[in-house]
């Protein structure tokens, strides 16, 4: 550096002495020293410098391309776990719609069953309801034969004015319960009479 900075002075101080400015007309000896300077300068640069730009520039070049390939592999793994998320959510709704329909279809069974079921319960109700009546109309029924039966003998007793024995008590019962019609007062189907 000091050279270059001595045949600078050198040159200046040529050029004074001719009267202008050397930097506006160059002189060939000044470009000569300046055309070495620059070459000195290239090779300084070429071996020191250069190499370590060359170098911090491929590392860069380098981390550039990778950031990019990192940034499409997460890209990539990304859409991969978007598709992912979707057929699983996708499943996830078939399930839900396939829950719904057997929620539906168990409810609707479970339903015709408590219908099935009343129903069979009401007709069961019914039939226990009916063979009571019967059996009250039976009961009712054998009451009024007694009644009858009793109100007859007092009845004959009265007209005849005489104590029955125990074969007409029983012959006057005989005719005085065929002479009523029980039919009507049992209910239909009862087949007594």
């Amino acid at each position: 550096m000091t050279a270059l900075a001595n045949i600078l002075v050198v040159a200046a101080a040529a050029k004074k002495e001719s009267g202008g400015s050397f930097l506006v007309s160059p002189g060939a000896g000044l470009m000569i020293w300046t055309l070495i300077a620059f070459g000195v300068t290239m090779l300084i640069l070429r071996k020191y410098a250069f190499p370590r730009i060359s170098e911090a520039l491929e590392k860069r070049a380098n981390a550039i391309a990778e950031s990019i390939e990192h940034a499409e592999q997460t890209r990539k793994e990304a859409d991969d776990l978007l598709r992912e998320y979707r057929e699983r959510l996708k499943e996830a709704r078939e399930q839900a719609d396939d829950i719904i329909v057997r929620s539906r279809k168990a409810a609707e069974q479970f339903e015709a069953e408590s219908k099935e079921k009343a129903k069979q319960e009401h007709a069961e109700a019914m039939e226990r309801t009916r063979k009571e009546i019967q059996a009250e109309t039976r009961r009712a029924l054998d009451e009024i034969r007694k009644e009858v039966a009793n109100l007859t003998v007092i009845a004959t007793e009265k007209v005849t004015r005489k104590s029955l024995d125990s074969d007409d008590h029983k012959r006057l019962i005989e005719e005085a319960l065929a002479e009523v019609d029980f039919s009507a007062f049992a209910p239909e189907g009862n087949g007594q009479g």
